[in-house]
């Protein structure tokens, strides 16, 4: 299957991940690759606004693509983000097997359609706050 990345559906989004070809429910989409760290390493990233790109397995495993555009499943949005639109909902999921993190097709998704990811209420939660105590820049969410 081909993914590419181009302007997101999604106003303030930046880039977003479309497929140029049909995908079955229950497919891996594609591999949420990046550098191999750990939390404390993440920590220290954060103090240098270098995140937004984490997937956290454990502690000890953090899969960290924010210095690997290159990778193209960090340009997954979340459909019921910050930037909700009518109609777009999320149509994957994330998925860990064997400490690999996966985009999986949570229903039969066409050609053409950009490819929507839950990253959880927690996270939004944790991303809201930040905004309202103006501990967030704005610049992460426009790519």
């Amino acid at each position: 299957m081909a993914l590419i990345v181009k302007k997101s559906q999604l106003p303030k989004a930046g880039k977003g991940l479309f497929t140029t070809s049909n995908i079955l429910k229950g497919e891996k989409v594609i591999e949420y690759k990046g550098e191999l760290i750990d939390w404390k390493e993440y920590e220290k990233r954060v103090a240098n606004d270098e995140d937004g790109y984490l997937f956290f397995i454990n502690k000890k495993n953090c899969i960290d693509a924010y210095h690997t555009p290159q990778h193209k499943a960090r340009y997954a949005n979340d459909a019921a983000g910050l930037s909700v639109v009518k109609g777009l909902k999320n149509n994957c999921k994330y998925e860990v097997f064997n400490n690999k993190c996966f985009i999986v097709a949570e229903k039969n998704i066409n050609a053409g359609e950009e490819i929507f990811v839950t990253y959880t209420k927690e996270y939004w939660d944790c991303i809201r706050y930040n905004i309202k105590h103006g501990l967030y820049k704005t610049k992460k969410f426009s790519e």
